[in-house]
C-alpha cells in the first residue's frame, strides 16, 4: 500500500485546480500573465499525476485499469483482471 500522503497531495491538487479553473481561464484570455504567475503553483491542472490505486506509483500507469504495470502483471497472471490473458503466438 502506498503512503497516504501521496494520495492526499494529489487530492489537494485536484481541489485547487477546480477552485482556480475559471480564474485561470479568465487571466489567460485577457493575457494577464503576471497575475497568472501569482496563483498557487499546484492550481495548474498539469501538476496532477495519475497514480496506481494499489501502490501509489506514478510512472508506468495504465489508465484503462488504474494501476501500474507491475500490479497489472501480477493481477493478470493471477486472473484477477477480466478480459486479460497472457499472449502467446
Amino acid at each position: 500500500m502506498a503512503r497516504k500522503s501521496l494520495f492526499a497531495r494529489e487530492e489537494k491538487r485536484k481541489r485547487l485546480s477546480e477552485k482556480y479553473k475559471e480564474q485561470r481561464e479568465q487571466l489567460k484570455k485577457e493575457g494577464k500573465w503576471d497575475e497568472l504567475q501569482l496563483l498557487p503553483r499546484n492550481s495548474a491542472p498539469i501538476r496532477q499525476r495519475n497514480r496506481c490505486i494499489d501502490t501509489g506509483r506514478s510512472r508506468a500507469y495504465f489508465r484503462k485499469f488504474g494501476i501500474s504495470r507491475l500490479v497489472f502483471r501480477e493481477k493478470a497472471l493471477r486472473g484477477e483482471l477480466p478480459g486479460v490473458k497472457k499472449a502467446s503466438w
